[in-house]
């Protein structure tokens, strides 16, 4: 960008920056040094910050100029619990209901979707959205997936809770009326015994995930083209790390071929750090050995690396997360080979993470640690966490403290915390997880999304949870000794997330010598209203000093994508996450002409229960009284 007042200096070529981005609101997360006016990257890393004057001696002939006009800039955010790999793999064969205000809306997608997806393909829609998001604060019914696609299956993930599928979905899933349930879920039936097109995880999400798998799935090229889509969509809300929680479905090595590629001629957008799921029951121990052998937590780049285990060692260690069905009772027994798994990995220098829901499970895997303990494994050198811990308790946080562990947190229950309320009561609700007590003990807390099964991928929905202690549609759960500040919330997705990964040394900051990560917002993240936190994206977000997403002013200095493939696809015509300020004058229209179509639906919805008058409201303008 042109840039009036800033003329190259005549020095020689190495003392100049590669990036300086200037006129900006810097907060840095530097203690240090909490806030500027300039950052200059070179080679990859922060440079030099300070004001507009100090830096200009760093602008030359080779030097990009990016004027932020004022606006905010952070650095990178760094979601802590994202199932980038899977994600990506699969993104442009689904359709995102993330952010659809309406149910009116998101069915109207699903009905101009099946008039193009191809015959022997399914519509997805997986994730990322709960009944609260919309106006109308109910799912669709599985008459209403018939009605808007009858001859093309449609498969509708709610959370890690449900799945509705239509009519043609469950013929091609081969649901009969002879299909047996299975262990930890129910394929709900009609009164004629057949399948009715619902799925509940019971509590296990295992029969969700298995029917997804049923889906056609991309060839090679297509999931190159998808994963570079999905980071680029991370890039949108000023992602520019990730670290991957593996899950159920993703095989290593071959799951990780996509990013591996991607790594290797330079392609990635995001920064992974990613863990190894075993996915076999009864093999767990056989796969964790051979994977010790095969590669070392650390091995790769700052691009992609191995972070370690989890977040399952061995299944039988594993709760579920679904609110709606009562907290589920673990095997008895489950600990000795959970503990033959952790023993393998900490004598052999891995760190690992583990999925614990229910304090419950917290308190018998700490058992097995304290035992460990007594060896010396623990504290150990390797970096291990427990993810979610909903309902951790004071003295659990106090023994993780102890045998010097960390916390991942989601803002699942922004998506499940009337659930959870409804179940346990408002008083469990108001400290689950108690986010203020684990920082209050010196904890490493980072934050992230779980997406994109559960939460949606966007980091400033998260965010939004951390700071007002609301779920996506407005209930309140925390009360003030619950909430942390925004300052703080951003510090969890910076250098929370960095620590889980050993690189807080250069990540997570604006600091001379770190990562040259960094977003510039469309609001200031600071100061917005806190109803207005979830609309934040960026306008410019850098990796490494590549521009790797720019819309708005900055829209064209980005690298080229190739376009959506298969041409089909969900995202070529809806795109991902469906709301922002930044999509031209065309889809703001749109989005009014939606909104004033949903307010006189609703109004003749009370009319018609006796709830508002059916007389017309008179047109009154204070402006004509004087």
């Amino acid at each position: 960008m042109p840039v009036a007042g800033l003329v190259p200096a005549a020095r020689p070529e190495q003392t100049h920056a590669d990036l300086l981005v200037r006129n900006a609101k810097v907060f840095t997360g530097d203690p240090g040094r909490p806030e500027a006016r300039a950052v200059a990257i070179r080679d990859g890393r922060v440079a030099a910050l300070g004001d507009d004057h100090d830096l200009a001696h760093l602008v030359g002939p080779g030097t990009r100029v990016v004027d932020a006009l004022g606006r905010r800039v952070i650095p990178g955010l760094n979601d802590s619990h994202l199932h980038v790999i899977r994600g990506g793999l699969n993104y442009v064969l689904e359709l995102r209901w993330d952010g659809v205000r309406s149910l009116r809306q998101a069915l109207a997608m699903l009905r101009e979707q099946a008039g193009r997806t191809p015959k022997g393909q399914w519509i997805r829609v997986v994730g990322g959205w709960t009944a609260e998001q919309f106006a109308e604060r109910r799912m669709p019914t599985v008459a209403e997936l018939n009605a808007a696609a009858p001859d093309t299956p449609v498969f509708v993930l709610h959370l890690y809770q449900s799945a509705l599928m239509n009519r043609a979905a469950v013929l091609a899933a081969g649901f009969t009326r002879g299909t047996p349930d299975p262990r930890g879920g129910q394929i709900v039936r009609g009164r004629d015994g057949e399948p009715n097109g619902v799925l509940l995880a019971a509590p296990s999400a295992l029969i969700l995930y298995s029917t997804l798998a049923k889906a056609p799935t991309l060839d090679e090229a297509d999931k190159r083209t998808s994963t570079r889509h999905f980071l680029r969509e991370l890039n949108r809300f000023g992602l520019t790390s990730a670290v991957d929680a593996a899950g159920g479905f993703q095989n290593f090595p071959d799951n990780y071929a996509t990013v591996v590629d991607l790594a290797r001629s330079g392609e990635l957008s995001l920064r992974i750090a990613y863990h190894l799921f075993p996915q076999t029951a009864g093999q767990e121990l056989a796969d964790l050995k051979r994977w010790t052998e095969m590669v070392r937590p650390e091995e790769g780049d700052e691009w992609l690396r191995l972070n370690g285990a989890g977040e399952n060692l061995t299944w039988a260690a594993a709760d579920f997360e679904n609110f709606s069905e009562p907290r589920p009772e673990l095997a008895e027994g489950y600990e000795a080979e959970f503990e033959r798994a952790v023993r393998l990995l900490m004598e052999n220098g891995w760190g690992f993470r583990l999925h614990a829901t229910y304090d419950e499970t917290i308190r018998r895997d700490l058992a097995v640690f304290e035992k460990l303990a007594a060896e010396g494994l623990f504290p150990g050198d390797s970096r291990w966490l427990f993810d979610h811990a909903e309902t951790v308790s004071a003295d659990s946080l106090d023994r993780i403290a102890a045998l010097g562990g960390s916390l991942s947190i989601q803002n699942r229950m922004s998506f499940q915390g009337t659930a959870f309320r409804d179940r346990y009561g408002a008083e469990a609700a108001a400290h689950t997880p108690p986010v203020r007590a684990m920082l209050d003990r010196g904890l490493t807390v980072a934050a992230g999304t779980d997406a994109t099964r559960v939460s949606s991928y966007n980091p400033w929905v998260a965010l939004h949870w951390l700071v007002t202690g609301r779920t996506v549609g407005g209930t309140a759960l925390y009360p003030a000794h619950n909430l942390i500040s925004r300052e703080t919330a951003l510090g969890l997705y910076t250098q929370g997330g960095a620590r889980l990964t050993g690189e807080q040394d250069v990540k997570g900051q604006l600091r001379e010598g770190c990562y040259g990560d960094l977003a510039i917002l469309s609001d200031d993240y600071l100061t917005v209203p806190e109803a207005a936190i979830p609309d934040i994206e960026s306008v410019l977000t850098v990796v490494g000093g590549r521009i790797v997403y720019a819309s708005a002013e900055y829209e064209g200095l980005d690298e080229a994508l190739p376009p959506v493939s298969p041409v089909w696809s969900p995202v070529a015509h809806f795109g991902g996450y469906q709301d922002g300020g930044y999509q031209g004058g065309a889809r703001q229209a749109s989005l009014v002409a939606e909104a004033v179509a949903e307010s006189e639906q609703h109004r003749r919805w009370r009319v018609a229960r006796g709830a508002a008058s059916d007389a017309p409201v008179p047109f009154y303008d204070p402006c004509f009284d004087h």
